[in-house]
């Protein structure tokens, strides 16, 4: 019987060293995963609060700016000053619209660096 169960362990050894190392490969590639996430998550908050800042104080400067140019134009070119300083924040909305999604659709894909070392282990287990 010492035999048999020495047998089936020394058999069962290297199945439970393989399953180990590739559960401790799971393991660190999840942990490099939250930590991406993580990072992701900080970058993104931090560029809204930025972005939500820089809307709010252009959207001042253009009110402000707009009620400068009325009051200049009022008694002359009112309606004519109007429009065009509508058409410009026309035209730059767009703009801003179209940089956007340019930046959205060329963004490098999330958690590169962990697809990048699940690759590397898909190919090492590759007979």
């Amino acid at each position: 019987m010492t035999n048999d169960s020495h047998a089936s362990e020394a058999a069962q050894s290297p199945l439970r060293r393989i399953v180990g190392a590739v559960l401790g490969i799971a393991h660190t590639r999840l942990e490099l995963l939250g930590i991406e996430l993580s990072e992701e998550k900080d970058r993104l908050l931090t560029a809204m609060f930025i972005g939500l800042a820089a809307m709010l104080f252009g959207m001042m400067a253009l009110i402000a700016f707009t009620f400068l140019i009325a009051a200049m134009f009022w008694d002359t070119y009112r309606w004519q000053s109007l429009t065009v300083l509508s058409l410009v924040y026309l035209l730059l909305a767009v703009l801003c619209a179209l940089l956007a999604r340019h930046r959205f659709r060329s963004s490098p894909p999330m958690f590169q660096a962990t697809l990048g070392e699940l690759e590397k282990d898909r190919e090492m287990f590759r007979p």
